[in-house]
């Protein structure tokens, strides 16, 4: 790739249309305990009506509505109590006209009952005598078998993300192990002389590893398993080492410094000589994040993301992060949907046309309406992330954003 090229860089779209060509990890199969925040690697089918019979959702008396009908506070309709229902207990007696039989919420209906009038809408005159002073309409307070979920109903679709409200309908499904796609395992890899442990005071012209842990916070955010290992000094052999290894061991590397142009960066070098290797993009047309490589070996992706701080992160942000879901088995109508917010602009932006620039925003909430308030500074200073709760899009056409605008905020 020449230097003119690199200038230019790869587009995003055109980036993101590259990650979604690497193949997703394998299957396994988890205790239904286990599987919050996983994703769901096959559809799944009710093999039962839920509820299997018609339900109370009040306590109350089962009836026949139209035996209700009409009844008023000043003209009550009168009922037989025929028996009483506990939760979990088969009801052994039926409805008929003018009967009711007392029903705790979630009891099953009685054969000849169609509603359920609530306890405040009656009054027991003795054990056998009932008042009813409103109305009742069929299927008041009933949950209808099947209501829920039908036999042969598709009840969640593969691709989808475990929350806990999915748990409990696989829970009521009877689904003790749930196929679900393994979470990648993404290796982590520190380049660069200047590059010390967060233990060690860095001396003068060193800094410490701080990509490692904002990688590694990335990736378990996003549904990876990080796998740091560890620091490779500016050196072609070492650094082919460890990404040998990487590959090895993880479905994704990222190496974080060694991407731009300069005689002590191997990171591309190395690449081009790993097993069935071919570098995809080096450079994209985007701020901060320009040097960023995305490359493939043995069908897996290798990043070689910049060493600042700041531009790795929103790199991880803009591209990673869809990568690793995407490879991880979420369907491609969920990626990013829970990571974004509508907001308005809350001051005038400028940009450069050619490129995508994203800023760094805070969310402030004013007179019913949420603002973005641009955090501006270098991509080295990450007090520019901390204070940040996440990135506003410039389009690659657009000379910039006014006040008042309104943008969509990528969270982090």
């Amino acid at each position: 790739m020449t230097g003119k090229e690199f200038f230019k860089g790869t587009p995003l779209a055109t980036v993101l249309e590259l990650t979604r060509t690497f193949p997703c990890v394998s299957e396994e199969v988890l205790p239904l305990d286990q599987c919050v925040g996983r994703i769901l690697s096959t559809d799944i089918v009710s093999q039962i009506n839920l509820p299997e019979f018609n339900r109370a959702t009040m306590d109350g008396y089962a009836v026949q509505a139209r035996s209700t009908f009409g009844a008023s506070e000043s003209m009550p309709a009168l009922f037989t109590i025929v028996g009483a229902i506990e939760m979990g207990e088969v009801p052994t007696v039926s409805v008929k006209a003018g009967e009711a039989v007392r029903i705790a919420t979630g009891g099953m209906l009685p054969d000849g009952s169609d509603s359920v009038v609530m306890v405040e809408h009656a009054e027991a005159l003795d054990d056998y005598t009932l008042e009813v002073f409103k109305s009742a309409a069929p299927l008041q307070h009933v949950i209808e078998i099947g209501e829920d979920f039908r036999l042969g109903e598709q009840v969640l679709s593969k691709g989808s993300p475990l929350r806990p409200q999915e748990m409990g309908v696989l829970a009521a499904l009877g689904k003790t192990h749930v196929p679900v796609y393994r979470q990648p395992i993404v290796a982590i890899i520190s380049s660069g002389d200047e590059i010390v442990p967060i233990e060690k005071p860095p001396g003068l012209s060193q800094l410490r590893d701080v990509n490692a842990y904002t990688l590694t916070g990335l990736v378990r955010l996003s549904g990876g398993v990080p796998l740091y290992l560890g620091i490779v000094r500016d050196n072609l052999d070492e650094l082919d080492r460890f990404c040998r290894s990487a590959l090895d061991q993880a479905d994704m590397v990222l190496i974080s410094g060694g991407s731009s142009v300069g005689s002590r960066d191997f990171t591309l070098e190395v690449i081009k000589g790993l097993p069935d290797s071919e570098v995809l993009v080096h450079g994209v047309s985007i701020s901060p994040g320009k040097p960023t490589i995305l490359a493939r070996s043995k069908q897996k992706a290798i990043w070689g993301l910049p060493g600042q701080v700041a531009s790795a992160m929103v790199v991880f942000q803009v591209m990673v992060r869809p990568m690793l879901e995407t490879i991880g088995g979420l369907s491609e109508d969920r990626l990013g949907a829970a990571y974004e917010v509508s907001a308005v602009l809350s001051r005038n932006l400028a940009s450069v046309q050619g490129r995508e620039d994203y800023v760094r925003v805070k969310l402030v909430h004013r007179a019913n309406q949420m603002y973005a308030e641009p955090i501006l500074g270098k991509s080295g200073l990450i007090h520019t992330m901390v204070k940040a709760d996440g990135l506003i899009r410039i389009d690659i056409n657009s000379e910039g954003l006014d006040k008042g605008a309104p943008v969509r905020v990528i969270l982090f």
